[in-house]
């Protein structure tokens, strides 16, 4: 940045163990986006690995990204990002089709998530025709949809109201329970308190690391 070089992270070494429920936290410019963003092989490393599901993200090419991302990360955004011309069941099927799966699997898949996340009933219903709270559980029935071993989170309660936002915390609870591994970021050290750990950031390092409490099936 004219000249400066900005580090966003630097010197973090952390295991995010499978099956664990982690929140990062901290204050805005701390490095959360940025550590997600390398979890999630969005981003290289300029030092160090990242290690996810026992491979080195830092060392694929852009295509071996494209595909590790697609079968081993599920990501969930603060603003959706769902195809607005497209059903709730074609946007959870969007991934399975990236993946090959056939059409009639695809759409049962995509039944079964949206069954699990509570839209059963939602299946034919477009992203205008549903509330932010569903729109969002759509969102995670999409992240699931390959079952991915790490599923990662940017502020997946920023855009909706504290009782939708608690809602959507009880689905991250039973997604936990469920065994899945779970990390997301948040500013909210109240909806941090949801996870089973929380990693607090400052000028790009760990400050802290806390285990908040044991879930059953962690």
């Amino acid at each position: 940045m004219g000249g400066a070089t900005v580090q966003a992270v630097r010197g973090i070494d952390l295991t995010i163990r499978r099956g664990e429920f982690a929140a990062i936290t901290g204050p805005s410019g701390c490095g959360k986006s940025t550590l997600l963003h390398l979890l999630g092989a969005v981003d290289i490393p300029t030092t160090g690995r990242v290690l996810v599901n026992g491979r080195d993200t830092a060392s694929l090419s852009d295509r071996e990204a494209t595909e590790f991302r697609l079968r081993q990360i599920g990501f969930v955004f603060q603003r959706f990002y769902l195809m607005p011309t497209l059903s709730a069941s074609e946007n959870v099927e969007l991934p399975l089709a990236e993946a090959g799966m056939d059409k009639r699997a695809r759409k049962a898949r995509a039944r079964e998530l949206l069954g699990y996340v509570g839209l059963g009933d939602r299946l034919d219903h477009r992203p205008t025709q549903l509330s932010g709270g569903e729109q969002q559980r759509v969102a995670i029935a999409r992240a699931l949809s390959n079952e991915p071993a790490l599923l990662l989170a940017d502020e997946p309660t920023g855009e909706l109201d504290a009782d939708t936002g608690v809602r959507l915390l009880e689905l991250f609870g039973q997604l936990h329970r469920d065994g899945r591994t779970l990390v997301f970021v948040t500013h909210d050290a109240v909806v941090a308190q949801a996870a089973q750990r929380v990693i607090r950031l400052h000028d790009g390092r760990v400050a802290s690391d806390t285990a908040v409490h044991a879930r059953s099936g962690a």
